[in-house]
């Protein structure tokens, strides 16, 4: 996945990038009775800080304020969502499951989900913990196209001074 966001620092590294959550829901038939919608409005146009490493492509060919397209690898994203989606819902089910197996009250069931929930949101937390300096889950620079120059023929040498 490509975005592109304006630097605001630079560092021998890595860019720090500005980007602009926008959401696509202004094109969409269903706006009004979508949840999602609704949602997206809240956090349209806040902006987002992004440390994006800068790989083989040195510090020197970037100016703060100038634009920058950065990519973040799919793996990461499809991990990521279902890891912070998934994993909370399963840990509040189970939590729910063996509470009522243990307590067999639905009041004890109820607390043993929302228990599962949090220990669930927890566990998120701790993975980011332990992958935030990974390498292989950090977004990087994708380096601009170099136009092709012309090559000099070697039957014409140039003059000498």
């Amino acid at each position: 996945m490509r975005e592109s966001g304006r630097v605001v620092a630079i560092e021998d590294d890595a860019l720090w990038v500005e980007t602009i959550r926008q959401s696509s829901c202004g094109s969409c038939a269903a706006q009004k009775g979508c949840g999602q919608g609704l949602l997206n409005k809240i956090g349209d146009g806040k902006r987002n800080h992004l440390r994006v490493l800068l790989g083989d492509v040195p510090a020197s060919r970037f100016q703060l304020d100038s634009e920058v397209e950065f990519s973040v690898p799919e793996h990461v994203l499809l991990r990521g969502a279902m890891l912070v989606y998934l994993l909370p819902l399963i840990a509040m089910i189970a939590g729910m499951g063996v509470a009522h197996a243990l307590f067999v009250s639905d009041k004890l069931a109820a607390l043993g989900a929302l228990l599962g929930f949090v220990g669930g949101m927890l566990l998120v937390r701790v993975h980011h913990w332990v992958i935030r300096d990974r390498l292989d889950y950090q977004p990087t620079v994708v380096e601009p196209a170099v136009a092709p120059t012309v090559a000099q023929s070697p039957s014409v040498a140039a003059p000498r001074a």
